[in-house]
């Protein structure tokens, strides 16, 4: 601990005014042009900027101090990876095939340090317990049992020196504590978590451990009062303050992804009262609120759209419209769409039109599967980094939303056949 404390103090003394760059060396086989680099706030990416290739890659200076979790992002060729910075250069350099990035090797000494520790972090939680279940078969100290005893202890004892690296620290530290699985260590409680949130420093937003860490004090004892423990937490951490921002902000995603959907609107309206909200729960704010029903269908620009000539949803003219979110690689998907399919005439009958906006980041995938797909169809062809996702406040596929003629939302399904029902189709 006295080593993590100096750690902090140091970082607190780092100048202001600090600069570091990010070198991304790349292949001549790799066509990408541009890059996205991205910060972490929260489980939220903000893009910091975009540059684009000059020769054998992408120089990206970054004029403020940051420690946390980063990801490079290459449209083109639809690749991304995740990388840390420790306010020092970045260097990185890409390995390639067939136009994706298919590995990285990372040169400055913080990633190298980083990539080593979570390679160790994966061996002592998948690795490390099939190697305790083999050894109860191997009881001998000698030949296999002795190899085997052998690399239990060597993993159990390994350690990734993060030396004067304060975000490494930081992150190993509170990842043991709050994430990695341990039967040996002492349960976490909720006084642990909220005392580790209210005195985090700034570390915590840009290390992705908020999201994990929450989930992990909601699965804190009997789960039966989890709006009250929520209530004490949020007492805890303040609303008032930008960390209590996020952290509500961070508690409303978590309850859209895990389909909790009466604590979603609860918190939301507590995120509402909010006066003055950061830039993390302002973005859940209207996220949210662009999608809840009676409010406008944030307009989209198509940008492949087959099946119509309209520019955009709002241009499409309809009685009423179907939104679905799917991608070819969604096994749900796969089970639900063709339940559309069977009814679309009837759809059209009825003077409703169905859009479709892709998730899916192969163009042979995309546009193989459309052809099964008689509706309007369209797609960034970016995956989970579609424009689309972000504004629509998406989270899984397939997810549907019905407007009107004036493109309000009126319903908001849940499955293919809810969607059938509403229009009172068999």
């Amino acid at each position: 601990m006295k080593n993590l404390f100096t750690a902090f103090t140091l970082l607190m003394l780092s100048p202001l005014s600090a600069q570091f760059k990010i070198t991304i060396d790349a292949p001549e086989s790799f066509t990408a042009k541009e890059a996205l680099v991205y910060t972490l706030d929260g489980s939220k990416d903000v893009l910091y900027n975009a540059e684009v290739r000059k020769g054998n890659g992408w120089q990206i200076n970054f004029t403020k101090p940051y420690n946390g979790m980063m990801k490079l992002y290459f449209p083109d060729g639809n690749s991304s990876l995740n990388f840390i910075a420790e306010n020092k250069d970045v260097h990185l350099k890409l390995l390639t095939d067939k136009n994706k990035v298919s590995d990285v090797q990372y040169l400055d000494d913080s990633n190298i340090i980083m990539n080593n520790l979570q390679e160790l972090q994966q061996k002592k939680e998948y690795i490390l317990p099939a190697l305790y279940q083999i050894k109860e078969y191997y009881k001998g100290e000698s030949g296999f049992g002795g190899a085997l005893t052998g690399e239990i202890t060597r993993l159990t004892n390994a350690n990734s020196d993060a030396g004067n690296h304060p975000f490494i620290q930081f992150y190993r530290t509170n990842y043991a504590r709050f994430i990695q699985k341990d039967a040996t260590k002492k349960a976490v409680t909720h006084d642990d978590i909220i005392s580790f949130l209210k005195t985090a420093p700034s570390m915590l937003e840009s290390s992705s451990l908020m999201r994990p860490v929450l989930v992990a004090y909601m699965n804190i004892g009997d789960r039966t009062n989890v709006a009250t423990d929520i209530d004490r937490l949020l007492k805890e951490v303040d609303t008032k303050t930008s960390r209590g921002q996020t952290v509500l902000a961070e508690l409303i995603y978590i309850f859209e992804m895990y389909d909790m959907q009466q604590l979603k609107e609860k918190y939301l309206v507590d995120a509402l009262a909010v006066k003055s909200p950061n830039d993390r729960l302002a973005a859940a704010i209207t996220s949210n609120k662009n999608t809840q029903v009676g409010s406008i269908f944030p307009n989209y620009q198509f940008r492949r759209a087959s099946g119509t000539t309209a520019k955009s949803i709002h241009d499409v003219k309809a009685n009423q419209k179907v939104i679905i979110f799917w991608a070819s690689t969604c096994s749900h998907c796969e089970a639900e769409l063709p339940k559309i399919v069977q009814q679309y005439n009837a759809f059209k009958g009825k003077g409703v039109e169905v859009i479709a906006l892709s998730l899916d980041n192969e163009k042979e995938a995309y546009e193989k599967k459309i052809k099964e797909l008689p509706w309007i169809n369209d797609t960034e062809l970016r995956g989970w980094n579609s424009s689309s996702a972000e504004l629509y406040n998406v989270h899984a596929t397939p997810t549907y939303f019905i407007l009107d003629s004036a493109n309000k939302i009126i319903a908001k399904p849940e499955h293919a056949a809810d969607v059938i029902t509403y229009f009172k189709l068999k």
